[in-house]
């Protein structure tokens, strides 16, 4: 899945996967503290915007261009700004100590490089910074409700409480929830969800 094929999902006026946050964000929104905020794979925007609202000084990071400009079409709608980064997490580096919080929702990466983005982002984190991630777990194949169909790109709590070793998880869950989130992730869900902190 390449800068070509989510531009090409990404090139509808409609927002596939919605224009309001995550749930899961949303609900630990208040947990993260005041200061930047990196979302990562973020596409169109919609936990980006939200988090703008709240007073966040957000950057949002995607491959695609398309995506970008929807997150910034639906920040101007909202009344806020975000910074938009135009990325491949492959190639990208996050800031060492800079980030009150990271998000990363449904960001599904080969092993190698989430292995890689999953280090930076523990050592991305300013201390009492915090990490969120929802992602869809190998139940997920059970469902056609949304998400990659390649088990390699599912992840378990188990794998990612080693990936984020060195961050405290004050949440780690697997669950089954309805994802209504556009019509990209609509039904039932197998997902894993995650609030992480870097320690003071």
């Amino acid at each position: 899945m390449d800068a070509a094929f989510w531009n090409n999902r990404y090139a509808s006026p409609q927002y596939i996967y919605g224009e309001t946050p995550n749930v899961f964000v949303a609900e630990m929104a208040p947990q993260i503290p005041t200061g930047p905020v990196l979302c990562l794979a973020e596409g169109e925007g919609r936990n980006a915007v939200h988090l703008a609202t709240l007073g966040h000084q957000v950057t949002a990071v995607d491959q695609s261009e398309a995506g970008l400009a929807k997150a910034r079409q639906l920040a101007a709608g909202r009344g806020v700004e975000i910074e938009t980064v135009h990325a491949d997490l492959v190639n990208f580096t996050i800031e060492p100590g800079f980030w009150a919080g990271i998000i990363a929702t449904f960001a599904h990466l080969p092993p190698a490089v989430r292995n890689k983005v999953h280090a930076e982002v523990v050592r991305g984190l300013r201390p009492g910074g915090v990490f969120l991630l929802e992602a869809y777990t190998p139940a997920q194949l059970a469902f056609d409700t949304g998400g990659p169909k390649s088990l390699e790109l599912l992840m378990t709590l188990s794998g990612l409480r080693n990936e984020l070793a060195g961050l405290e998880l004050l949440v780690g869950r697997e669950l089954e929830r309805e994802v209504i989130e556009g019509k990209g992730h609509t039904g039932r869900g197998a997902v894993v969800q995650i609030l992480a902190r870097r320690h003071e």
